[in-house]
């Protein structure tokens, strides 16, 4: 019994020495971290958390960071070794996208949220919206507002016009059409492909195009038709026997046809016809008739005035139908009628000497008075042989007192200004002598 109340006492003399040592180690003030925690490890366990030598890692939660040491340590002044903190984490500061801007819900602290907008005419590219993590760098990718759309511009509508009279052409006006870019306004570029306004358009449809470009190098185009209408009447052919030349193509409207006939035939009918409005000709259809000689004048003059621009002359001259130039001319002539015809002249003969007088235009005679007044109007000579070449005005163009060979006439009279442009006809419609 005695050994047991000495055990007891002991016992209570440990515990008394214990509890002394504790109330005599230092203690520092429980640690708490605001959005963080503490991890200690105490020489005294666990439940001594704060006592002399007491370990403490800190850490925090997620989206903040600490600011100060990662340890603390309880010391023998009964405060910790250093001070803590723990901030929210804080991402960089967004960059303003050229031609929009952001908003954000809470700043750039951890968590928060980001929207890029752009402004009008812009189309975002990258991610619209944005968050801040926790490793301090904001999601997706970064945002910028670019030019996308192209510029806008309008043409007008087709423009349909007819050819002005005499011609296969309508001049053409309209508004040079303006672009308009949706970004910024400004163009750098108007690129016409196609005649300009004003211009003189031939028939046919012709397609006109504008692009325009704007800063961001996008393009705008716009089309339209310019048609050119030309109004046209029936062709006309020429007559039998005749040549036509018309100008402009020939049967567009205020075209003019004018009509002449081959050697040996006079025009009947209207010598020139314009294609009108309403594309219907002027005048009447011409036709070409076989020229009718009145051999019955009373004058040299009269006679002459019905080959006045129709017909050239070639006036044999002879004493006597025995005379050796005359028959060896003749003779000459009668092989050439062909080139003859080709170059519209007529022959005419004066045989003999007054009042044994003959006149002769192929197969119709002349009364000796009427051949009597053409030598003495031409003056040609009554007692030798005489050859006069005449051209359509009635000009005395040239004199032989000897024959002449066809291919000297033909050389004379292929050089009358007259001459060149029915050769060009003649050319057209194939007409020549073998």
């Amino acid at each position: 019994m005695g050994s047991c109340w000495l055990h007891l006492a002991a016992l209570l003399a440990l515990g008394a020495r214990a509890s002394l040592e504790y109330e005599e180690t230092p203690w520092c003030s429980p640690i708490k971290v605001k959005h963080g925690y503490a991890n200690c490890r105490t020489p005294q366990g666990e439940y001594y958390k704060n006592v002399l030598g007491t370990r403490c890692d800190i850490r925090c939660q997620k989206g903040y960071e600490l600011h100060g040491p990662h340890q603390l340590i309880c010391q023998s002044s009964k405060r910790w070794s250093g001070k803590v903190l723990c901030k929210q984490k804080r991402c960089p500061t967004l960059s303003m996208p050229t031609n929009g801007g952001f908003k954000c819900l809470d700043g750039a602290y951890f968590g928060s949220r980001c929207e890029y907008y752009c402004s009008p005419g812009y189309q975002l590219k990258g991610d619209r919206i944005v968050t801040c993590m926790d490793s301090k760098a904001w999601s997706g990718r970064p945002a910028a507002c670019v030019d996308t759309e192209p510029p806008r511009i309008q043409c007008p509508s087709v423009k349909e016009k007819s050819a002005e009279p005499n011609k296969l052409t309508a001049r053409v006006f309209w508004d040079t059409p303006e672009g308009r870019d949706t970004a910024d306004g400004i163009l750098t570029d108007v690129i016409l492909k196609g005649l300009p306004p004003g211009s003189h358009f031939p028939e046919g449809d012709h397609k006109i195009q504008y692009t325009v470009y704007d800063r961001a190098e996008n393009k705008g185009t716009c089309k339209f038709l310019v048609k050119v209408r030309v109004r046209r009447c029936v062709k006309l052919n020429a007559p039998d026997n005749g040549y036509i030349k018309c100008s402009g193509d020939g049967n567009n409207y205020g075209a003019t046809c004018e009509f002449s006939c081959i050697g040996g035939y006079e025009l009947q009918g209207s010598p020139a016809r314009v294609c009108q409005y309403n594309l219907g000709w002027s005048g009447v259809e011409p036709t070409c008739a076989p020229m009718n000689i009145n051999v019955n004048v009373r004058t040299a003059a009269a006679l002459l005035d019905q080959f006045y621009e129709k017909r050239r002359l070639l006036i044999i001259s002879t004493p006597t139908a025995a005379n050796f130039f005359y028959r060896m001319q003749l003779g000459m002539l009668q092989p050439a009628q062909c080139g003859l015809d080709l170059r519209h002249v007529t022959v005419v003969e004066l045989v003999g000497v007054f009042p044994a007088l003959i006149g002769r235009i192929g197969v119709k005679l002349l009364p000796p008075s009427l051949a009597l007044q053409l030598r003495l109007l031409l003056r040609i000579p009554h007692y030798s042989f005489n050859i006069v070449v005449m051209d359509k005005h009635g000009m005395d163009k040239e004199r032989y007192p000897f024959p002449a060979t066809p291919a000297e006439l033909f050389a004379l009279i292929d050089k009358f200004p007259l001459r060149k442009d029915e050769m060009k006809l003649q050319a057209e419609i194939g007409q020549s002598c073998p």
